[in-house]
């Protein structure tokens, strides 16, 4: 897994008083990686390519992962996240408050994308005309920026819940054929449901982008959930918050469209851990039955 600027941190906000709320009910949630390590360390998460993982160490302990320190919070929690084709061998450093490090060793599990062919696409959609790309530059400088500031907002701890129930149309690593032309991976999940379905926060955070039509992913909002995780929603017909706004699970952020380069109406949830995109549906679990 190579991304170059992901653990970079050009700016680094504070949440201020909202103060890091009681995750404790989640430590019996976490799996022990050996019965030696379990007062250091613990992780929650599938161990796969595409996946978060969420740990806990003792307070006051530090996190190496590529030779980069991972953000800790006072509570102890931190994250990692893997990419789509992440090395299936990982390992990262916990070092103890006594400056003891310990290295872990991880074996990620290999996965298998599915390749989906999609016809009906407007070809300006599928190779942008020459008149479009300044915009397509310009918007993919706004997305990235608006993921530039690394927070120390405590929710992405928190156990998260789908921002849609419904059909699941298109899944995070599949290949998109459009028009017979290959493209690059999808990497997010897409939930079927008609314009207008309304769209929850899947986790508390702040609203970092809101978008009404971007070229490409139409519609677009990105939450700010902390520590590097974001989660950003495509192809809406409407955008209920503003930049800045600060959402509580479950409340109402937008609604579902088909704006952007789309075949019909549904929500494209995607996550990131800074640069790299992970899966959604590993981290949220399975869809509920309505």
């Amino acid at each position: 897994m190579s991304f170059p600027v992901s653990l970079q941190r050009p700016q680094k906000k504070s949440m201020g008083s909202t103060g890091f709320f009681k995750t404790i009910l989640l430590l019996s949630l976490f799996l022990p990686l050996s019965a030696t390590h379990a007062k250091l360390l613990s992780l929650q998460g599938d161990r796969t390519q595409g996946s978060l993982l969420l740990g806990k160490v003792t307070q006051g302990s530090q996190v190496k992962y590529q030779e980069k320190l991972i953000s800790v919070n006072d509570g102890g929690y931190f994250v990692i996240g893997f990419g789509r084709d992440a090395a299936l061998d990982q390992q990262f450093i916990v070092i103890s408050p006594d400056g003891k490090p310990q290295s872990h060793k991880l074996k990620l599990k290999k996965r298998k994308y599915n390749i989906q062919r999609i016809k009906g696409v407007p070809q300006k959609m599928v190779t942008p005309p020459e008149s479009f790309l300044k915009r397509i530059r310009r918007e993919s400088k706004l997305v990235a920026n608006s993921r530039a500031v690394e927070t120390d907002y405590p929710y992405f701890a928190q156990p998260f819940i789908w921002p849609l129930t419904g059909r699941i149309s298109g899944v995070y690593g599949s290949q998109r054929v459009f028009n017979g032309e290959p493209r690059r991976p999808h990497f997010g999940v897409d939930v079927a449901a008609p314009v207008g379905a309304k769209v929850v926060a899947p986790a508390g955070g702040t609203v970092v982008l809101a978008e009404p039509d971007l070229y490409f992913s139409g519609g677009t909002l990105i939450i700010d959930h902390g520590h590097g995780v974001f989660s950003s929603f495509l192809h809406l017909s409407k955008v209920l918050v503003n930049v800045g706004t600060k959402v509580k699970q479950g409340d109402v952020i937008a609604k579902v469209g088909a704006t952007g380069r789309v075949t019909g109406p549904h929500l494209d949830w995607r996550m990131n851990w800074f640069t790299t995109r992970v899966d959604p549906a590993l981290w949220v679990g399975p869809m509920p039955k309505k």
